[in-house]
């Protein structure tokens, strides 16, 4: 079932990517029903990633979402710097983080950002980010917590810092499950995700906090992994969401950095994203450019690049993994609302009670054995 993209602004009818447009009414979609889902995507991408990180979760979400009903709201954290076209887009388009206080959502999406300070936390937008972790533990089901945002999460729940790598973690990863759980049924036992970071969070301390550990990536360490909150905390590393494209502008826009002196150094391609002809084209651009930088070769460095054709080889495993994640959520929603024959499901929603939840109606055949041994 398509998903409906929701605003607090009439003005998204407006918007060209309107090909997700909500009911009438916001409260079309608001019936007492496991099946029908609200889902909350803070987006904290810088202004120029805006559009396409709304695109890329709400086309992620749509393929996923299959027969269940899905609305997506956007919101926005204060403190987080915009540009005059950024901070209008955000206003037309966006509600405040602080609005959901008091309110409830059955799941939340919050992305990460390209970092401004040395420690998380002292980003302008730390205290609003650790107040929306802290509702999100009492008022969803299930929170994503994306790249940097999950690098944010663990620092602020368990003091756990993130380590800078020598080198970046940018490309296509190929990831193996660690364990089975309901998120990761019917994913591939290896798999490809994009990765795009130069920090990563130490496995045996998340561990030691009581974090699991579903996949990892041979060269760029943990992938994905989750913790019980009351809410089902899940954190990406990786970027699942990412279209084909995203990792070539991504490059195209560090590229665009040396050449115009904002940056010293030359940046790496990303691994096994290039054909073999494309590599070595750039690369001669990129020795061209280190002997004598000039945002003329920037021109040569697009025309290389904008030809491309790019496989996406992670979507299907995307799909799964979200799909899943809707999933868990319906069914944790459907024991909210008495779907198993009206008894209060309350007690089995507390903390700890994990093996009730992964049993739920709903939830894919194979995890419906995984108990205790299953534990989030």
């Amino acid at each position: 079932m398509p998903v409906c993209l929701a605003t607090h602004s009439s003005r998204h009818q407006g918007r060209a990517d309107s090909r997700w447009p909500c009911p009438n009414s916001a409260a079309a979609i608001e019936e007492p029903s496991g099946r029908c889902i609200h889902i909350g995507l803070i987006n904290n991408m810088a202004d120029g990633a805006l559009v396409a990180t709304e695109r890329q979760f709400l086309s992620l979400l749509d393929a996923a979402s299959g027969d269940l009903q899905v609305r997506l709201s956007l919101y926005a954290l204060s403190g987080v710097s915009r540009s005059e076209a950024g901070a209008r887009h955000i206003e037309n388009f966006y509600a405040p983080a602080e609005s959901l206080f008091g309110k409830r959502l059955d799941g939340l999406i919050v992305t990460g950002r390209e970092p401004m300070a040395l420690r998380l936390s002292d980003e302008p937008y730390w205290e609003g980010f650790t107040q929306v972790l802290e509702w999100a533990r009492e008022n969803t089901y299930s929170t994503v917590w994306s790249c940097l945002a999950a690098h944010a999460a663990v620092l602020h729940m368990d003091g756990i810092e993130r380590v800078r790598s020598r080198e970046k973690h940018y490309g296509i990863f190929e990831c193996a499950q660690l364990a089975e759980h309901p998120l990761t049924v019917g994913t591939p036992a290896r798999f490809a995700l994009p990765h795009s970071r130069w920090n990563g969070l130490p496995e045996d301390a998340l561990n030691r906090n009581g974090y699991r550990v579903l996949t990892r990536a041979a060269d760029a360490g943990v992938d994905t992994f989750v913790k019980d909150q009351g809410s089902l905390f899940l954190f990406f590393q990786g970027h699942p969401e990412y279209e084909s494209n995203t990792l070539l502008l991504e490059y195209r826009r560090d590229v665009g950095r040396f050449l115009r002196g904002e940056s010293d150094s030359y940046p790496s391609m990303p691994k096994g994203y290039f054909n073999t002809a494309t590599q070595s084209a750039l690369t001669a651009l990129r020795d061209a450019a280190v002997a004598q930088p000039g945002e003329s070769l920037l021109a040569d460095v697009l025309n290389v690049v904008e030809a491309l054709q790019i496989e996406n080889t992670w979507s299907a495993t995307a799909t799964c993994v979200y799909r899943n994640w809707l999933t868990y959520i319906s069914a944790r929603k459907q024991l909210d609302f008495g779907s198993d024959g009206g008894r209060d499901s309350r007690e089995s929603l507390a903390p700890g009670a994990s093996g009730q939840i992964l049993s739920a109606p709903g939830l894919p055949q194979s995890s419906r054995t995984a108990t205790v041994s299953n534990r989030v």
